[in-house]
């Protein structure tokens, strides 16, 4: 059975653009604006979510962030499609909760990949145990993260890299090896996506006031300690 997408796009060229993309891989269904997407939701939950930024209305993060708010639709992994260039629309995606975002124009292939490597199983799927660090809990039942007693908020991204980090605690993790275990290897584009990441764990460490602390090793990758 293919996957479901939900594309949410004004654009009547690029609606079709990712029809005749992912039609042969994926069932795809695409909405002009945020009211018609939400309609479609109630009748079947979609796989994956690509979502652009600028839409008629409500815009793609006051979506983003109904999606997210919902205990019914927080899971669903949304991919942001914003402007090429567009920096601060990428980093309040991703600070909204957004898994993933991909610039306009992009191609075919890039489009696809992005797809494919968001759908894939991740590593929190992999895990049987729970892990404990320092006053870190990840509970991978309930999909929770546990730091000094206080519940934090994450994306799955932000999810499976702290993951990542805490079950190899003391070790260095190079920029490749994560982006092979969280991002997995379909993944393309600019690799500032990854310090993202990282600045919004280091804040929420901080916020309860983490014993544990994520390093930078320059030249390699990060390390918890």
């Amino acid at each position: 059975m293919k996957k479901l997408i939900y594309a949410v796009e004004d654009d009547a060229a690029i609606r079709e653009l990712y029809t005749y993309t992912l039609e042969n891989d994926f069932d795809c269904a695409c909405f002009e604006s945020g009211e018609l997407f939400f309609e479609a939701l109630t009748k079947h939950k979609p796989d994956i979510i690509l979502l652009d930024v600028m839409l008629p209305g409500e815009d793609g993060f006051k979506i983003l962030s109904r999606l997210k708010e919902d205990r019914n639709t927080g899971n669903i992994p949304v991919i942001m499609v914003s402007a090429k260039g567009d920096e601060i629309s990428k980093v309040k995606g991703l600070n909204i909760g957004a898994e993933d975002y991909i610039a306009k124009p992009f191609g075919v292939l890039e489009l696809v990949a992005r797809v494919k490597a968001n759908l894939r199983k991740n590593i929190s799927s992999l895990q049987t145990e729970n892990i404990s660090y320092k006053d870190i809990i990840i509970d991978y039942e309930k999909h929770t993260i546990t730091v000094n007693s206080h519940n934090i908020q994450t994306t799955l991204k932000e999810f499976n890299l702290l993951s990542l980090l805490c079950k190899n605690a003391g070790k260095v993790q190079s920029r490749e090896m994560i982006f092979h275990e969280v991002w997995e290897d379909d993944f393309i584009g600019e690799t500032r996506t990854l310090d993202i990441h990282i600045k919004e764990l280091r804040k929420k460490l901080a916020t309860v006031e983490s014993e544990a602390e994520i390093k930078t090793v320059r030249g390699v990758g990060y390390i918890i300690s």
